[in-house]
């Protein structure tokens, strides 16, 4: 099985490091992707900018029409709050709006719109009471408004979610928020005021050590909680702070260990990052163990689920970068971001420096049939 089309960087026999100069086409470690049947953009994290192809590009290595956050396609490097990015991560389109965690610079930025010109400024920032500002919660203590390395964002039950990780909590807003306004939920910690690594306490149903991705199938709400190696789950969708309702790759909620270089299986996680939906079917960028794992009907409670397909894996025990073999069309190395739309999954495969697009329609039919 193959990717429909393959972005970024090609390598044949080996890990691909990108040229000191940048261009249309190369990435350099992308963490986020999102795409609809008009765009897809992705977070080309350690080029510290974001790319835009309209259209779903139709053959390997396309360029991209647009790019933000530089001010051109061969510039590089973190730049200053006014005119640029600084490590973007997650990337969503929220009511016709680009929104991009620009998460070194402790905000998440949102465009009037999709650009369709490179270089077009962002609108406003969440997070921050201007663009030119770029300090961790604002320079002060942590608030409903401020943010800490927020690294993903999520639209799920009518709330924009905020993977706020540095200060360890997920919030929420009804609806796309405005400048300086504050969340409206908060998830991981007991007040807005709160910041400590998993409350302070042993690990919980309701702490957080790194929260990254979040999605949502119906009536539940998912987090990737990388730091404590599992994914959260809770259902219904929590409108306040609420201990999960279930837990993915770990025997229990208050377990957060590592399995590093030891057979995996199909029920642990290693610095899950990515967390893609679509339907029913639930997607884990299982990160450290490079590969991507999936659940044809997502758990909403208990522990101890077991995946029931992988991409870039031979089975559910290896664990290498690429196989510990040669960078392939079908291998991972760090998988980082994930998204799913109308049958189609992306990868931001970080280590690889690429973008592959998949058909889930082959994910289901030769994965998990054949694991059942």
């Amino acid at each position: 099985m193959k990717p429909l089309v393959r972005l970024g960087a090609a390598s044949p026999f080996g890990l691909a490091l990108p040229s000191a100069q940048p261009t249309a086409s190369q990435m350099y470690g992308p963490r986020g992707v999102w795409f609809n049947d008009d765009v897809l953009i992705v977070a080309d994290s350690g080029n510290h900018r974001v790319m835009i192809w309209r259209g779903i590009p139709g053959h390997d290595g396309a360029d991209a029409d647009v790019v933000l956050g530089q001010p051109d396609f061969i510039s590089e490097g973190p730049r200053d709050a006014v005119d640029g990015v600084h490590l973007p991560t997650g990337v969503a389109v929220v009511g016709g709006n680009l929104c991009v965690a620009d998460a070194w610079h402790h905000r998440v930025l949102v465009w009037d719109g999709i650009p369709t010109v490179s270089g077009t400024a962002p609108a406003y920032a969440i997070g921050q009471r201007q663009l030119a500002d770029a300090q961790p919660n604002r320079g002060g203590s942590v608030t409903a408004a401020s943010l800490y390395w927020p690294y993903g964002i999520g639209w799920h039950a009518g709330l924009f979610w905020i993977a706020d990780t540095g200060n360890r909590r997920v919030l929420g807003w009804q609806g796309l928020p405005t400048v300086d306004q504050p969340a409206d939920v908060v998830l991981g910690q007991p007040d807005f005021t709160s910041s400590d690594e998993n409350r302070g306490a042993d690990v919980s149903a309701g702490s957080f050590r790194w929260p990254h991705a979040i999605t949502g199938i119906g009536d539940a709400l998912y987090v990737a909680d990388a730091g404590n190696h599992r994914v959260l789950g809770w259902n219904p969708v929590p409108m306040t702070d609420a201990p999960a309702t279930a837990v993915i790759g770990q025997p229990d909620f208050t377990t957060n260990s590592e399995l590093p270089h030891r057979r995996q299986g199909a029920h642990r996680l290693r610095f899950p990052y990515g967390l893609a939906s679509d339907g029913d079917l639930l997607a884990i960028g299982d990160t450290a163990n490079n590969r991507v794992l999936f659940w044809p009907t997502a758990p909403t409670h208990g522990a101890g689920s077991l995946a029931r397909g992988v991409i870039g894996q031979e089975d559910f025990d290896a664990a290498g970068e690429n196989r510990w073999k040669a960078v392939a069309d079908d291998t991972l190395c760090w998988p980082y971001g994930l998204w799913m739309h109308d049958g189609r999954l992306a990868i931001a495969d970080s280590g690889n420096n690429r973008v592959m697009l998949w058909t889930t329609a082959d994910i289901t039919a030769d994965l998990l049939a054949s694991r059942s």
